[in-house]
């Protein structure tokens, strides 16, 4: 066997993985569209279970009605389903964003709380949208994993592919913290771009075959 039909090992992984999506993404942009904390909170919670395409398709309606705490506290439930309706899951969602409109006013003068324990608190935020706050909104190094970045993780033999929490976990060690806000986000625009759930199955892509030279049966992916 050459050198060059060699898999690469963990370490070489790494140095690639992140010299690749550098000259891919080096800069890339947050994919929903937002103009500060509040209006990205929004954005995110309503894209679990949903493209962020469909996110941005119903948030400019929903910020004209209300795109600040003070105004979203005042519009009742069925008027924000009524807008969300398209991604889905409308009834929690809409609740959750009235809910935590209203913890913010009395809770937060108002503001997104730069702290991890109060984001977490607020209904419909959890550690996922908690972290994409954090990282995107604040600059906090934090590594958001959704089921995009585990399945490429997985193919990628960064983790061992049990749960999102041990993804994240993995990730976290193997990149340096410098790297990890705008990793997560040119993960996800490599999956989307060239390593998709369909699209690839760990044998297709430049990053799969650079590292998996020797893989030649699907790479068979956990779910978390």
């Amino acid at each position: 066997m050459s050198e060059a039909l060699k898999n690469l090992s963990k370490s070489a992984r790494v140095e690639f993985i992140l010299q690749r999506l550098q000259s891919l993404y080096p800069n890339p942009p947050i994919p929903l569209h937002h103009k500060d904390a509040y209006t990205l909170l929004i954005a995110v919670l309503l894209s679990a279970q949903c493209t962020d395409e469909r996110v941005n398709t119903v948030t400019p309606a929903l910020f004209e009605l209300a795109d600040n705490p003070f105004d979203m506290a005042k519009v009742p439930v069925e008027k924000i389903q009524e807008i969300i309706r398209p991604c889905g899951l409308s009834p929690q969602k809409s609740k959750a964003i009235s809910v935590l409109s209203k913890m913010l006013v009395e809770e937060h003068n108002g503001q997104v709380p730069q702290d991890w324990a109060a984001l977490e608190r607020l209904p419909g935020v959890g550690h996922k949208t908690a972290s994409v706050v954090m990282s995107q909104a604040f600059g906090v190094p934090a590594f958001a994993v959704d089921t995009h970045i585990h399945r490429l993780a997985q193919r990628w033999g960064l983790t061992n592919g049990k749960n999102v929490v041990q993804t994240e976990k993995d990730l976290k060690r193997l990149f340096p913290q410098s790297s990890w806000n705008a990793l997560h986000l040119q993960i996800i625009y490599y999956g989307r771009e060239f390593c998709s759930a369909r699209g690839c199955d760990g044998t297709v892509c430049d990053i799969c075959r650079t590292c998996y030279p020797q893989r030649k049966k699907p790479k068979i992916v956990l779910k978390p």
